[in-house]
């Protein structure tokens, strides 16, 4: 069922999709897809540091949009200017969303932009226009991966190994979202999306080479491939 989002310029929106991002890498499923794109361009600009989960999909998004372009189809999610009950679960089309707000107030309209000065409203028809051209320019070749880090213990610092998977840095490697996730007796591993180049980056060698030998494998147990989409 699709999604729908409300008033993301306000706090409470904004609140909201940090809390839905919390444990998830994009809108809908582990790729990238036309949702992200759809939520993307109704934030004017990088949310604050306040809403983290927020702030990092952005940024990932913006940094795919800029790479490789986005081309996942998506579900349908939609984006409301306004807010409006939450009894609301199915998400109408644009043309009966309109009918159905303008029986609210004057400023109510299912117009991504709405509520918007003239110089967002500019910023977000540029920003729409760059992803637009950027997939046009879309290249072939990357992939999205998810990859599964498992610790040794529980008493491993899971923040340290993060930085010390992020720190490998290769050509062709942009890391993404990541999230911690329960295995059991109190042990967590670390689930971490990255766009690979496929001609620069091989995967199993990366896993190999370096997420799994000295000085990262101090806290790098093993590391599995979840999940691996063509881009």
């Amino acid at each position: 069922m699709a999604v729908t989002f409300y008033n993301l310029k306000s706090e409470s929106g904004l609140k909201k999709l940090n809390e839905y991002l919390l444990t998830r890498s994009y809108i809908i499923g582990y790729q990238a897809s036309k949702d992200d794109i759809t939520v993307y361009s109704a934030l004017s600009s990088v949310p604050s540091s306040e809403y983290e989960n927020v702030a990092r999909w952005f940024k990932h998004i913006d940094a795919l949009l800029r790479l490789s372009g986005v081309s996942g189809e998506g579900s349908g999610v939609t984006v409301e200017s306004s807010l409006v009950a939450e009894e609301a679960v199915a998400t109408p089309p644009a043309a009966d969303t309109k009918a159905t707000e303008a029986e609210d107030d004057d400023d109510d309209d299912v117009d991504l932009f709405g509520e918007e000065t003239e110089e967002e409203k500019k910023a977000a028809e540029e920003r729409a226009a760059a992803v637009k051209a950027s997939g046009k320019k879309k290249e072939s070749g990357k992939s999205s991966v998810l990859l599964d880090v498992k610790p040794w213990d529980d008493e491993t610092d899971m923040k340290k190994l993060e930085e010390a998977v992020r720190s490998v840095q290769l050509d062709g490697l942009l890391w993404g979202a990541s999230k911690l996730v329960p295995v059991g007796y109190g042990i967590k591993k670390l689930q971490i999306m990255m766009t690979i180049v496929d001609d620069l980056v091989s995967v199993d060698n990366m896993v190999e080479d370096y997420l799994t030998v000295e000085p990262i494998n101090e806290y790098v147990q093993s590391c599995d491939i979840v999940a691996f989409n063509k881009i």
